[in-house]
């Protein structure tokens, strides 16, 4: 049965790096004697010669130099043990996992996941992407603890809820679409063309035209709005993503008096946020301003 230590293996490492047995006892602040004996020991118990004594410099054997890396990545693993311990001793939870909507801020969102890495590094992390309402169903699922989305509708008692910012929204066509020559518009000048609705079970969009296509995504609406297909209104940083057939044109309407959109953070009754998702819903309402 193998007996070494983290700290003889330490010594070996600092050895290995300083050069000297002597210097690794200054270093350590320890006798000369005391890191001889214990790299000695390591030998015995490993079985193998991790110095070469006949040369002036502590210089590993080749075998040595193979070890000192195993010794250094087993140091590496401790000291993260260490520090995962601390974080949740400290009441930092172990694993988050957080639910979001797709349509949210890609700046906002980036910018959070980042900060996420370097504020809660040991934090085990996953994240669920998808519509209001799916996140809203991984909440409830148990799949996610916590759920950032758009407000479409009232929740169920199940849930609670916080709303931590708006989103600026508006009417938009695809360039050169016939509804840019009206400006300013009135809601008439809506009625002859197709309005793109987003679908969701739990809410109801006005519609101010007859004729009504829906889906469940703001995304999936843009891409139907640049293939000409008609008029929608949208959270004015999805209009502008560069990636669409044609680019995105708004429009001024005052009647329809566009409020901005919503955000809110939603979890299950009962559940109590610890440091990391606590800071999440802080950080991120932060963004949104």
């Amino acid at each position: 049965m193998h007996t070494w230590t983290l700290d003889q293996l330490r010594q070996f490492v600092l050895t290995a790096d300083s050069g000297s047995f002597s210097e690794a006892a200054r270093r350590l602040g320890r006798a000369q004697s005391a890191v001889s004996t214990a790299i000695g020991l390591l030998e015995a118990d490993l079985g193998v010669e991790l110095f070469d004594r006949s040369r002036r410099n502590a210089q590993p054997t080749d075998a040595g130099a193979l070890l000192l890396l195993e010794a250094r990545e087993l140091l590496r693993q401790a000291q993260s043990l260490d520090q995962r311990a601390l974080s949740l001793s400290a009441g930092s939870e172990a694993r988050l996992a957080l639910a979001l909507d797709e349509a949210l801020p890609d700046t906002a969102v980036g910018t959070l996941i980042r900060e996420i890495a370097q504020r809660f590094p040991d934090l085990e992390l996953t994240l669920l992407n998808g519509t209001a309402a799916e996140v809203a169903e991984y909440v409830d699922q148990q799949r996610a603890q916590l759920a950032i989305h758009f407000v479409r509708g009232p929740i169920a008692a199940r849930f609670d809820q916080r709303h931590i910012g708006t989103v600026a929204q508006g009417l938009f066509v695809a360039e050169g679409h016939a509804l840019a020559r009206h400006q300013p518009l009135l809601r008439k000048h809506l009625v002859p063309y197709r309005q793109l609705i987003l679908h969701a079970d739990d809410a109801h969009e006005t519609a101010y035209s007859p004729k009504v296509w829906r889906a469940d995504s703001f995304y999936g609406l843009a891409r139907m709005v640049a293939d000409d297909l008609g008029w929608a209104i949208l959270p004015v940083h999805v209009a502008t993503d560069e990636t669409y057939r044609k680019p995105l044109q708004q429009l001024d309407c005052p009647a329809l008096a566009l409020a901005q959109l919503s955000v809110r953070v939603l979890w299950c009754q009962g559940w109590q946020p610890g440091q990391a998702a606590s800071w999440v819903q802080a950080r991120f309402t932060e963004l949104l301003r």
